[in-house]
């Protein structure tokens, strides 16, 4: 029964990638034909590059079917990262190598399923007349040759030299029993090639696999980092902090308790030492802030509606996030909108800025904007004046594979758009 179920199976996934593997191979020749006769033009290329990623998609439904059927399984290859802009969403589509494996793959497809199916029809259901050739060829009524001409009289004599006796009728019969005996292997054969096919154009290859494994080793590093310094931050605020203001509470204490007739020196000593102890907790508590705010706690929302709240330029803030993100991610997003705040105040000449947060298809998206005089670029604090603060933006987002973009023409207004994965 193992073995029947594993035929129909095989045998299913043939029939099924037959059409299959037809439309693909016209796909691939339209996109690589059509592509390459028209790339010359404006459309070519645009053209050429949505076929490569299209092919993506056939790939996962092959890879889907293959499962299904077969038990094949294989690992969708990394997905795509597309560049921003038209110009962008070309070189993204042209570059893409998985898109053109998988166009390769449609290309093979079609001649191993042909194969496959040629296989079916020959060692599979061709044998299946045979073995049932000794139940009806005495059936079979004679035909009159008379009114035929010679070459048709030659085939029905032909024929009759084979069928017309018992002995070469059960012939055919064990004939029809090998063939159909051999046909499952003959059909795994092929099914086999296909299969390597599947895994060699379609999985992700060793470098997709080397990469993955090397994002997914930073991002348990990042996530350490950020649970890491969440740690001293709460260790500094409910320890050392607590012990300064226990501190100074004490040299409060004793500075009231000294007399007037105390020694000026002393006195002069104990306020000081109040005085320090004081700043040291305000330090302290801003390196604490700096390192963890404590506001991240309660999710981003909470926190940007604190640090637009502490702005010198009025701020509009709008936050859709559905699932909360990693604790790397909600750092990096609070201190990346700080900094472009702080940019803003400090060079902008803006009068007013926005913050928007929004969340779509597993990406954070975090746009902030001001009607101020424009001319920020990265390589620049802004508006193009020396400095480097937008570059460390940049590199931060970039440790948790996120992307930013400047849009600041000279004059005015400026939109710096970064998107994050919410799981990185």
């Amino acid at each position: 029964m193992t073995r029947l179920r594993h035929l129909r199976n095989q045998v299913g996934y043939a029939l099924v990638g037959l059409p299959l593997a037809v439309a693909g191979f016209a796909y691939a020749g339209l996109t690589v034909v059509v592509g390459g006769l028209t790339s010359l033009t404006l459309l070519g290329l645009p053209l050429m590059s949505s076929g490569v990623l299209g092919a993506r998609g056939w790939g996962r439904l092959h890879r889907a079917l293959a499962r299904a059927t077969l038990g094949l399984r294989v690992d969708d290859p990394r997905p795509v990262r597309r560049r921003p802009g038209p110009v962008g969403y070309v070189r993204t589509g042209l570059g893409d190598a998985t898109g053109w494996r998988a166009l390769a793959y449609l290309v093979v497809k079609l001649p191993v399923t042909l194969l496959a199916a040629a296989v079916i029809a020959v060692f599979l259901c061709y044998p299946v007349f045979l073995l049932s050739h000794p139940l009806w060829w005495k059936f079979i009524q004679p035909v009159n040759t008379d009114s035929l001409g010679r070459p048709h009289r030659a085939a029905l004599q032909l024929g009759d030299f084979f069928f017309d006796t018992w002995p070469r009728s059960f012939l055919l019969a064990g004939i029809g029993a090998g063939m159909l005996l051999a046909g499952p292997s003959l059909l795994r054969l092929v099914l086999l090639l296909d299969e390597l096919l599947i895994r060699g154009l379609l999985g992700p290859t060793s470098l997709d696999e080397r990469v993955d494994n090397l994002e997914e080793a930073r991002a348990l590093a990042v996530d350490d980092a950020a649970a890491l310094l969440r740690r001293i931050e709460r260790d500094l605020h409910d320890g050392t902090q607590a012990q300064l203001v226990a501190l100074a509470m004490k040299l409060g204490l004793a500075k009231e308790k000294l007399s007037e007739g105390a020694a000026p020196e002393a006195r002069a000593l104990v306020e000081t030492a109040h005085r320090d102890a004081k700043t040291a907790i305000t330090d302290l508590r801003d390196l604490a802030r700096g390192i963890h705010p404590p506001m991240l706690d309660s999710g981003l929302e909470a926190a940007l509606s604190t640090l637009v709240a502490r702005g010198t330029v009025p701020v509009e803030l709008r936050v859709e996030v559905s699932d909360r993100p990693s604790p790397a991610v909600e750092t990096i997003v609070y201190y990346c909108v700080a900094e472009l705040l702080t940019n803003v105040a400090k060079h902008a000449t803006a009068r007013r800025a926005t913050v928007d947060l929004r969340q779509h298809d597993g990406l954070l998206r975090v746009q902030v904007g001001d009607d101020g005089g424009g001319g920020a670029r990265i390589g620049s604090a802004a508006r193009g004046l020396p400095g480097g603060g937008l570059v460390g933006l940049h590199d931060r987002a970039r440790t948790v594979d996120g992307t930013m973009r400047i849009d600041s023409p000279p004059g005015g207004p400026t939109l710096v758009t970064l998107e994050f994965p919410v799981r990185p």
